[in-house]
């Protein structure tokens, strides 16, 4: 069952000070409906298994056409093919054959379930007004700089989402193997739930309201 919060987060700058309050309604599920979460990072995690493990069967492993002896009269125990699973080289019974793991979901329940991360990633949700989207040239000091200010521990993982990847701030962060930065198109579960701070921006918030509050 969903239910619509109303969600208010303070507007930061870079300098750490209160510039606004920003409010946003979301669908999310209630307190019960945490299995749409689980239901969504199955489907993920799912989707990064590549499916090719393959063993060969009696019937695929070359040779062992013919029999090794006859039936009866030598005294050991009767056997058709050397290719048996009993025997060394021979085929497997029941191995892996190649399959499609993935599961699917509803997008809806997908947007259900980012929606209700959101919701309880709210005390540990920072909102800027702009994370340096105009930066130069890439500086990584710059970043760390930032996350000082907001308080943030450096062993804490950090999900910055913004509304476009821009590639000077991305080359800041690539070097901080705590830091993902991500735009607000591509947020997924998984990344969401590893997250122990969030950093949004004002541009991206609005964005993620407009794609995934449908």
């Amino acid at each position: 069952m969903a239910i619509e919060k109303q969600l208010e987060y303070p507007v930061y700058t870079m300098t750490g000070t209160v510039d606004e309050t920003k409010k946003i309604n979301l669908k999310i599920c209630d307190i019960n409906g945490m299995y749409v979460v689980h239901r969504a990072l199955i489907k993920q995690l799912s989707q990064k298994r590549q499916g090719n493990a393959s063993c060969k069967t009696r019937s695929e492993v070359r040779g062992g056409g013919r029999k090794p002896w006859k039936q009866k009269g030598t005294g050991r125990a009767r056997v058709g093919s050397t290719r048996s699973p009993l025997w060394r080289g021979g085929g497997v019974i029941f191995g892996p054959k190649p399959r499609i793991y993935t599961k699917k979901i509803n997008k809806k329940e997908k947007q259900l379930a980012l929606r209700t991360l959101f919701y309880n990633k709210l005390r540990n949700t920072i909102l800027v007004s702009d994370f340096h989207s105009k930066i130069e040239k890439p500086k990584t000091q710059l970043i760390i700089e930032s996350l000082k200010i907001f308080r943030i521990n450096s062993l804490a993982k950090v999900l910055i989402i913004v509304q476009e990847k821009n590639a000077n701030l991305y080359l800041s962060t690539r070097n901080l193997k705590n830091v993902e930065i991500i735009a607000a198109s591509q947020i997924n579960i998984l990344s969401l739930l590893k997250a122990d701070k969030l950093i949004i921006t004002l541009d991206a918030l609005n964005k993620i309201q407009e794609v995934y509050n449908a």
